[in-house]
């Protein structure tokens, strides 16, 4: 039996539907929450297309530090003939120094600024920008991951809400993350469906990230997230973060508080973790006898016959086709403005003089090499050092105080070499049934009547099919509604941020600790058990707070 299903949503446990059409609004109305984007790449894009699409607020300004992007990004979603004052920053700190002196100026009534911030840099930037910006009061959204670290991510949290003696302090202004699969029509109904017991009690769940065969060697073996972090952290956390983020709300986070009600169901955490995981693939042992010595696909014997040719993927499959966008485009950012004024033929030079780029181990540093990507690089010559296959498993016991919820065991897999690219899948073991999932439907299977019911979830446009089943979309529209409610509704902040985000905080850095936890576990070969463990990371954080003070 097939049915068909439009979610009605109204807040993260039920969110408006992404799949809207454009908004219209007055850039004049100073009701309209204005935001900077900090980063116009592909996160930066995503982000002011949805803001701009979907939802009241206004994108006023944007801080990059490539004149080609913060120009074209400008075009797209901010000016018509050109930016005014206050609108155009080659970097972060040029627009700190811009609002403080509006700020502190006599005619800063005179001038426009933002409401909120878009942090969508490289991730080691994070925690810097968040310090910066904390003290002018502005409402953040922050790609993920939060940070490289758990002593970065608590730095995120006592920067934003600093604690007055044993005392945390409320939430000042909106926090978010660009955990985006919280905010899918699918991911809604998915974790709808869980709660209102559809399968019963829920046994086990799996969940499987395939990154896609070419995909983890753009971003995970030639691009900048090729190496893990110092304390070890790799794709894990770059990519698959809200991964984890996505089990945990689903298995352990309490239902959203509705319109008007307090939240007072606790998260029922797990009680260990373990993974396992390597570098299997790309690494020399795997490289073709052809190749030989080449290190770069220019030169390889074998670049015809090779599956990650960098003429293949970047050119063949795309620059070829007409499309300048990513990964071409992070290749070569100007690529599409060479493309439009010289031509195919102009843009493919270009292309392939950026894939020629290589280096020599024995007469390069080390720090130069990893201070950029190489996107011509062999992929089993690279200097990646991130897992290519991984697996996380949780477990969590029966809840021994009400409302007694009982033991479950998750496991997620975060595979590179699929045909399939971030769409994931998984199912569900319940009491009374099972759920499987894809990135398109949902299908219940019932043991008392033996039938499957398949739910098909509406389809994003075509326009947003690359938001990750309209997360991106739902997640813009839920942190400016938020900010809307806080700037122009009357709102208190924390109210607004647990009927619109959905999440606190706290509840962001308790995710990302789960993914250290998890490679804590897959390095030394061991079981974290998850009580005594944060436990002990909050305590050390503290004395070392305490003592930096």
């Amino acid at each position: 039996m097939r049915e068909a299903y439009i979610p009605v949503l109204t807040s993260p446990s039920a969110s408006s539907d992404p799949i809207s059409p454009r908004i219209m609004k007055d850039p004049s109305n100073p009701k309209q929450p204005r935001f900077l984007v900090i980063g116009a790449g592909s996160r930066g894009n995503a982000y002011a297309r949805a803001v701009n699409t979907a939802t009241t607020g206004v994108i006023h300004a944007v801080a990059e530090p490539h004149a080609v992007k913060r120009r074209e990004f400008g075009r797209n979603y901010i000016w018509k003939t050109g930016p005014s004052a206050g609108q155009e920053f080659a970097d972060w700190r040029e627009w700190i120094a811009w609002e403080l002196g509006r700020r502190n100026s006599a005619e800063s009534a005179n001038t426009v600024g933002v409401d909120g911030v878009f942090i969508c840099t490289l991730d080691e930037t994070h925690v810097e920008i968040v310090q910066a910006i904390a003290p002018l009061k502005l409402h953040i959204l922050c790609e993920k991951p939060l940070a490289l670290s758990l002593n970065d991510c608590l730095t995120v949290y006592r920067t934003l809400q600093p604690p007055q003696g044993s005392i945390i302090t409320p939430p000042e202004k909106i926090f978010s993350i660009g955990h985006v699969l919280r905010y899918s029509p699918h991911n809604i109904l998915l974790r709808k469906l869980l709660a209102d017991r559809v399968i019963g009690d829920i046994i086990s769940l799996e969940h499987c990230e395939p990154v896609g065969w070419w995909h983890f060697s753009h971003s995970y073996v030639r691009g900048n997230w090729r190496r893990a972090t110092a304390a070890g952290d790799g794709s894990l956390l770059t990519k698959s973060c809200h991964d984890i983020d996505f089990i945990m709300w689903l298995l352990c986070s309490p239902p959203t508080p509705e319109r008007g009600t307090q939240q007072t169901l606790q998260p029922h955490f797990p009680r260990s973790i373990s993974s396992a995981g390597t570098m299997t693939q790309f690494r020399r042992k795997r490289k073709p006898a052809t190749a030989g010595n080449a290190t770069n696909c220019l030169s390889c014997p074998a670049e015809r016959d090779c599956s990650y040719s960098a003429v293949k993927i970047y050119n063949d499959r795309h620059l070829a086709q007409g499309h300048t966008a990513w990964p071409v485009d992070i290749v070569c950012p100007d690529i599409e403005d060479v493309f439009r004024a010289q031509g195919s033929k102009a843009a493919e030079s270009l292309l392939l003089a950026r894939l020629g780029e290589d280096y020599d181990r024995t007469t390069m540093a080390d720090e130069t090499i990893a201070s950029r990507p190489w996107y011509g690089r062999c992929v089993y010559e690279a200097d990646n050092d991130v897992c290519d296959d991984q697996v996380v498993t949780l477990a969590w016991d029966d809840e021994e105080t009400a409302p007694h919820r009982l033991a479950k065991t998750a496991s997620f897999h975060m595979i590179a070499p699929t045909e399939k690219q971030c769409e994931r899948r998984g199912r569900v073991y319940g009491t009374t049934g099972e759920i499987a999932y894809d990135s398109h439907s949902i299908s219940i299977y019932d043991f008392g009547t033996q039938k499957t019911s398949t739910i098909d979830v509406p389809k994003p446009p075509p326009d947003q099919k690359e938001s990750h089943g309209g997360g991106d979309y739902g997640l813009a529209r839920q942190f400016v509604s938020a900010v809307e409610a806080v700037e122009n509704g009357g709102v208190d902040v924390e109210t607004a941020q647990a009927r619109f985000v959905g999440c606190s905080l706290e509840e962001v850095v308790r995710s990302h600790a789960v993914v250290f936890a998890a490679e804590e576990a897959r390095r030394e070969e061991k079981v974290i058990k998850w009580e005594s463990w944060w436990s002990e990371k909050l305590e050390t954080s503290a004395a070392a707070c305490k003592t930096q003070a």
